[in-house]
């Protein structure tokens, strides 16, 4: 059901942003007895669509990530019920599969870049399985026979985001939330505390609780504390789609000569070729030197890609923060919660992220793993007056 900005309802909970995280929360949060209405011009249509959809905690261990590391492999862990519930309450298939992953190695320098990452990620303990490049051709026959060996990652999957997202709205329209589609322009106050949004069209929606889920364009909203998401910035990444005869049976990921690629195949002979990692704000233009690069990496993994069509470029904005790790809980204003910065793990992260902040907007307690992504964790109390000030980046 789509609401109309001039007679909105007055919900228990107003989100903004209708991609994967904010329509997974409305679906939990609607299934918990609340009711909620969600503000976008076009749900579903997002950065969430741009994503390949890898869910790789293993293959995106890194460094001094431990603690996002525990709340990745909390929501992978996840994942089988929830789209099992998803595709239960819809009859929806969103593409999950549970293929595993396999990392390849060009040259002796990347070889040498994987056996560092698999002693790394063994002293975490986790299930990564080095192999040679015999192995890795056994395993995807498609490689390049020039390959120097990898890694095996069972339990790293992927899921089809689109197929996701279409399955989230029609689970939200099914449980009651409306839609809103008109955009958000600013948060709307009063005495501190979140009372709806005001759109551009100047209608004032009312809600119980506000939840920010825009990704990154959550900081444009205007109406909060100055500085308040100072700590969050647009990352662009540019993917390709290809098209033709099913060539993998799982996602691959590359080190080519320094540079990381990955290639996510789908059931239906599309492969996703990502992504680039690109500081450009709020630019969303597709380039061809990106567009080269992409492909040229990909065929030094799976020369066969060359035979496929080349069916669509584009660009999305990843939500960075300082330490990679979302924004997760209340801040900034009473009854404000905020759900973005997941930078490059947003669908992996869409189940625990709607536990936890289904969670807080039923006063329960969230899931332990969330506890040191806390929103507010980027602020600083002034020295008179104790009130929060946000810190940049």
């Amino acid at each position: 059901m789509t609401a109309t900005a001039s007679t909105p309802p007055t919900p228990d909970v107003l989100i903004v942003g209708a991609g994967l995280i904010g329509l997974a929360i409305g679906w939990r949060a609607a299934g918990r007895g609340l009711q909620v209405t969600i503000v976008d011009p076009a749900p579903g249509t997002g950065a969430s669509g741009v994503a390949a959809g890898m869910l790789a905690p293993v293959t995106e261990a890194t460094y001094n990530e431990e603690a996002l590391l525990r709340l990745n492999l909390a929501s992978a862990a996840a994942y089988p019920d929830f789209v099992a519930e998803l595709t239960e309450a819809t009859g929806l298939d969103t593409g999950y599969c549970t293929s595993g992953t396999l990392l390849a190695a060009v040259d002796g320098d990347d070889l040498a870049h994987a056996a560092e990452l698999h002693a790394f990620q063994r002293t975490l303990g986790l299930d990564v399985e080095a192999v040679d490049a015999r192995e890795l051709r056994r395993r995807e026959p498609m490689l390049a026979p020039g390959l120097r060996g990898g890694l095996w990652v069972a339990g790293d999957h992927h899921i089809d985001p689109r197929r996701l997202l279409d399955a989230l709205l029609a689970a939200c329209r099914a449980a009651g939330v409306r839609f809103v589609e008109v955009a958000a322009a600013a948060v709307a106050s009063s005495a501190g505390r979140a009372i709806g949004v005001e759109l551009t069209d100047g209608t004032r929606l009312s809600g119980g609780r506000v939840v920010l889920a825009a990704g990154a364009h959550t900081g444009q909203l205007r109406g909060l504390p100055a500085g308040a998401f100072d700590c969050l910035r647009p990352v662009k990444g540019q993917i390709l789609r290809l098209r033709g005869p099913a060539l993998l049976g799982h996602t691959v990921r590359g080190l080519v000569r320094g540079t990381s690629i990955y290639l996510v195949p789908r059931a239906d002979g599309e492969v996703v070729v990502g992504a680039t990692v690109e500081e450009q704000g709020f630019d969303t233009s597709v380039t061809a030197g990106a567009g080269y690069e992409l492909l040229r990496d990909a065929l030094e993994l799976v020369p066969a890609l060359s035979e496929l069509e080349l069916t669509e470029i584009r660009a999305g904005l990843r939500p960075g923060t300082p330490d990679n790790g979302p924004l997760l809980g209340p801040a900034h204003l009473t009854d404000l919660v905020v759900a973005t910065g997941h930078y490059r793990n947003g669908v992996l992260l869409t189940p625990i992220t709607a536990q936890a902040i289904t969670a807080m907007l039923t006063d329960a307690e969230p899931p332990a793993v969330t506890t040191p992504f806390r929103a507010d964790r980027f602020a600083r109390r002034s020295a008179a007056g104790g009130e929060r000030i946000a810190v940049a980046p």
